[in-house]
């Protein structure tokens, strides 16, 4: 079977859409308007519906946030309070930062830490993995990560820019705002094994610690 690129799945998605009789339409709406915007589309997609007000979205936000959508505060206390972290394996504390985060130590992976944010309906885990200078080779390290980071579970490499202005590779898994606290335990506990299981997997491409001091 001949392969195909992502921008040919992207061409047969638009077409689809047309064959529906859809057409696009360019908009620009504040950020927190995003879940009302989506909601809206959906309905409107939908042959024979009826015209879908703003207070129908509103609603429809209002009915998601009652399922649960942490914020930083509600979901430190809702983990420090898991038996993760009252059983002495993992600790957790707030960064009053620009913006809030969750500082994780994970005791059981060699008090690897972790850092958490909730950002409007995302919650984002990550982890550093090692500095871009610390690679002998970038560009095998990037082919071979683009070839094995599916046996990562749950969690995606890529590059950050810190904020010291260095580059370092690092680890994270996405999550829903709106997550039970259990899915979120699990999705901090295999971050942290990936983490581990990465660090075996691509040592080989990274620069020996003796060789570092020279």
């Amino acid at each position: 079977m001949s392969q195909k690129k992502s921008a040919h799945y992207q061409r047969q998605y638009r077409q689809r859409l047309r064959d529906r009789g859809l057409v696009k339409k360019e908009i620009w709406i504040l950020p927190e308007r995003a879940a009302e915007l989506h909601y809206v589309e959906r309905e409107l997609r939908r042959p024979g519906t009826r015209s879908v007000s703003v207070a129908d979205a509103e609603r429809e936000v209002d009915t998601m946030k009652a399922a649960q959508l942490w914020t930083t505060q509600e979901l430190y206390e809702a983990l420090a309070a898991a038996d993760l972290f009252t059983d002495g394996r993992a600790s957790v504390e707030i960064l009053n930062a620009a913006e809030p985060c969750l500082h994780i130590v994970m005791h059981d992976y060699g008090d690897l830490p972790l850092f958490l944010t909730v950002s409007r309906q995302h919650i984002l885990v990550e982890a550093l993995l090692w500095p871009t200078s610390s690679v002998r080779d970038a560009e095998a390290l990037n082919r071979e990560v683009l070839r094995t980071h599916k046996f990562f579970s749950l969690s995606t490499v890529g590059i950050d820019t810190l904020a010291d202005g260095r580059e370092h590779y690092i680890m994270f898994g996405s999550l829903s705002a709106f997550s039970v606290l259990s899915g979120i335990l699990f999705e901090i506990e295999t971050l942290a094994d990936n983490v581990i299981r990465a660090t075996e997997a691509y040592e080989d491409f990274l620069v020996a610690e003796k060789e570092t001091d020279l």
